[in-house]
């Protein structure tokens, strides 16, 4: 197996969960790493990654055509509360260049159906076509569709909204949270969902407030080479990677105090996990509520596997119950 392009590292097989392991030989070890080629747009076409759940069946499903950008809601079955259903928007990851309208539609789908919310997956621009700041003013168009014209659309109770992300995308739903304060007139968001999350575009191998850089270095599907291949792509001027727009972990202090709770979840053997650490760290001492929590033994993209591992179903649990006990605080 170890001759394989994306053979497991032996710095990094003892300490990964073996169903993991068992479902990377199979069906990821034969792939060819996106970033030790050169790129063409059909990398994208790729197989996603196996062991995901099925599409839950919901009571209906709209896709919406904004300026720069596609929205897809899925609304829950029967009727809406008097106030309208609470809204979730999720973006998904892909480092800002892959991924598409249907990545985690099947976690996007769970959370409408079991949350009663309206959940909404967004097709934001992707580099390298559309660089930075392409998928952050798609963000920003998408929740101000949500806000000003979700009810009208999806009988959405637009002060119920809560945003969500993975990877790219979490980075994407902090900044949100973030720029929603800035907005005339600000939109509320009552909830954010952090899940392996890139909170600071300037950490490395050699930084030492992050030492899953380093450590993590050759894990599975997120090494420091495919990191660092996605950042060049969004971010191809490294004069802007300190920008709070880009690494949300350098927003002042009275921005970070005024964002809204927030469930992160990061994985033990993934290079980003002490950033989305030090992110939640950061927020409990300006006061902000936030629950970290650490998956053992497992690799950045467990959530597309909830169906064949259980630390994945695990983690894509807790990211449902954190959604639904916001909404039911709210």
């Amino acid at each position: 197996m170890s001759d394989l392009p994306s053979a497991i590292h032996p710095d990094i097989l003892p300490r990964l969960d073996p169903e993991y392991v068992a479902i990377h030989n199979t069906y990821i070890a034969h792939r060819v790493p996106p970033h030790t080629i050169p790129w063409h747009p059909d990398i994208r076409k790729a197989p996603y990654i196996p062991g995901g759940s099925p599409v839950r069946t919901v009571g209906a499903v709209k896709d919406i055509s904004l300026q720069n950008c596609k929205i897809r809601a899925f609304i829950p079955e029967g009727s809406p509360p008097p106030e309208g259903w609470p809204v979730l928007l999720y973006i998904h990851g892909g480092g800002w260049t892959l991924g598409s309208i249907d990545t985690l539609n099947s976690f996007i789908s769970r959370q409408c159906k079991e949350n009663n919310c309206v959940s909404v997956a967004l097709d934001y621009r992707l580099a390298p076509e559309n660089p930075y700041p392409a998928a952050v003013e798609d963000t920003i168009d998408a929740l101000k569709f949500i806000y000003y014209n979700g009810k009208a659309e999806f009988n959405a109770n637009v002060n119920k909204i809560a945003v969500g992300g993975s990877s790219s995308g979490g980075n994407l739903a902090a900044i949100a949270c973030l720029k929603a304060q800035e907005l005339t007139p600000p939109i509320p968001i009552i909830f954010q969902l952090l899940l392996v999350p890139v909170t600071d575009n300037t950490a490395s191998v050699i930084d030492e407030r992050y030492p899953s850089w380093k450590e993590c270095q050759n894990t599975v599907w997120l090494c420091e080479g495919r990191m660092m291949w996605f950042r060049n792509m969004y971010l191809p001027d490294p004069a802007t990677w300190t920008e709070p727009d880009n690494s949300p972990i350098f927003a002042s202090d009275a921005l970070l105090a005024k964002v809204p709770p927030a469930y992160i979840g990061v994985c033990e053997l993934d290079i980003l996990r002490d950033e989305g650490i030090a992110y939640g760290e950061k927020l409990k001492s300006l006061g902000v509520k936030v629950e970290v929590k650490v998956y053992p033994r497992a690799p950045h993209q467990i959530l597309g596997m909830d169906a064949a591992l259980k630390v994945g179903k695990q983690q894509a649990d807790d990211a449902i119950k954190a959604v639904g006990d916001a909404f039911k605080a709210a």
